[in-house]
């Protein structure tokens, strides 16, 4: 090697290195910080029995779920940074040195089974998220936890900041950002292929199906086909899926004509908790966030998708090529930026999504 390359394989290697600068090393540090008080404040929450699943069975069902929930949550957020970002890459080059990850490739990559993953990975997310707040979430904004003042337990509590950096921390950001780098090597394991299956058969149900309809109902306006490697279905699979889009459409049907109901009727825990915002503000907050959420998904899948994709492959939109060439300028830490901003901005509108349509009822009683 020449000492002209030499220095430039030393540049290309300078330029992703992140550097400390005393604002840099700040942030690290009071990072930390948080995270630390925020993993603190949830176990003392959990034995105090102030989250619903300490209070209902036990502080130790309660730890030991939420613990196993956050690492399946690292699993589902890193291997879709994975599994998003290897397409480009021929699978027959890491075959022999990561056996297990071209087992995963294998499976996800054969017809439209990725985007099948996709949509049950989606399902996963918002389940195994619901089930952390179950487990570690205050049911009271005033508990007496830690001696905490009141403008604290307004902030970590209330707001909800404690729970969003434990989520957020360990069971998504730390995985995203290592695994949109370390893609290869952090789906090779058998872990990373159960919940590929796992995250398929849910699509398979077919509780997702109705998200296939609006795909067909957006490609017919735009005039743009629907991209598959799959023939087109007929017969009994056309029947089949046809079925399923008719079943997910009734639960998403049953479960819009609940939810706007009990807002209506005061009948959420948006009523407890900010007993000051509107029947019709709440209503307009749920489907404002749902939409937001959408897009920052739709956003990190398709900035993913383009990662290892050289410029000239990305496409000649005009925004699109902006948006590209802020997303991977100088050291590449956009992107795991990008990762962050978005992770707290979707877990942050769960927890406010999901205290808009929770119920703030007794199952059985009256009309219950």
């Amino acid at each position: 090697m020449t000492d002209a390359e030499l220095n430039k394989q030393e540049s290309h290697a300078d330029s992703h290195d992140v550097k400390l600068t005393p604002f840099t090393i700040f942030r690290y540090t009071y990072s930390v910080i948080l995270l630390i008080f925020s993993i603190v404040l949830v176990v003392a929450l959990m034995f105090t029995g102030n989250t619903k699943l300490a209070a209902d069975v036990n502080p130790w069902v309660a730890l030991i779920v939420c613990i196993l929930a956050v690492v399946w949550l690292s699993m589902i957020e890193g291997q879709q940074a994975s599994l998003v970002g290897l397409p480009p890459i021929d699978p027959l080059l890491y075959k022999e040195t990561h056996p297990v990850t071209y087992l995963n490739a294998a499976n996800a990559f054969l017809g439209d089974n990725l985007d099948r993953y996709l949509m049950g990975r989606q399902f996963m997310v918002l389940l195994v998220v619901f089930i952390i707040n179950l487990c570690g979430a205050p049911t009271d904004a005033n508990a007496d936890v830690l001696n905490m003042p009141q403008w604290l337990k307004t902030i970590f509590l209330d707001v909800g900041l404690g729970m969003i950096i434990f989520t957020c921390q360990l069971g998504q950001l730390t995985t995203q950002v290592n695994a949109s780098h370390c893609m290869l090597d952090f789906i090779n394991n058998y872990f990373a292929l159960f919940t590929l299956y796992v995250a398929m058969t849910i699509e398979f149900s077919g509780i997702m199906h109705c998200s296939y309809l609006i795909q067909n109902i957006l490609s017919f306006a735009s005039g743009k086909p629907i991209q598959s490697n799959e023939e087109p279905r007929t017969g009994l699979k056309f029947v089949f899926f046809w079925g399923r889009v008719l079943m997910s459409l009734a639960i998403l049907g049953f479960s819009l004509a609940v939810i706007i109901s009990a807002l209506f009727d005061g009948k959420t825990m948006m009523a407890v908790k900010y007993p000051n915002v509107s029947n019709g503000a709440s209503i307009f907050l749920f489907f404002f966030l749902c939409c937001i959420v959408g897009m920052l998904e739709g956003m990190q899948i398709a900035f993913f998708a383009v990662a290892k994709l050289p410029a000239s492959e990305r496409g000649t939109s005009y925004f699109g090529k902006k948006t590209c060439d802020l997303l991977f300028k100088g050291n590449g830490q956009n992107l795991p930026g990008f990762m962050i901003g978005r992770q707290l901005t979707v877990v942050a509108s769960f927890f406010i999504v999901a205290s808009i349509p929770s119920m703030n009822i007794q199952p059985g009683s009256g009309d219950n």
